[in-house]
């Protein structure tokens, strides 16, 4: 079974950067989204590349974020600049439309 470990969260002022990983194993399917949780909503979707390589974001996140893959080290990342208050969340990453098991995410705060 799949196994997701997010990382690279933290606290960070608004109008900083952060950059979110996700290392994937024990599954054959590959790990192209990320997802994220605010305080007091439910899960939503942030973004998603394609095999090949084709990016696509929510509205809220374009022209913010990156989704990016390191096939090497089978992990897939999420640069988040200018970031927001409101980019705060816990975020995931998983497949698509895929039903797979959540990690435990990684916390992202903004704030001064």
């Amino acid at each position: 079974q799949v196994q997701l470990v997010e990382s690279g969260g933290g606290l960070v002022q608004p109008g900083g950067s952060l950059r979110l990983s996700c290392a994937a194993s024990g599954s054959t399917f590959s790990i192209n989204a990320w997802y994220r949780q605010a305080p007091g909503k439910q899960r939503e979707w942030v973004a998603t590349i394609s095999s090949g390589g084709t990016p696509n974001y929510a509205e809220s996140v374009k022209g913010r974020f990156t989704i990016s893959r390191d096939n090497a080290k089978n992990t897939v990342y999420l640069q988040m600049n200018s970031l927001k208050p409101e980019d705060t969340a816990v975020y995931y990453c998983n497949r698509r439309f895929a039903n797979l098991p959540w990690g435990q995410g990684t916390q992202v705060t903004v704030s001064s």
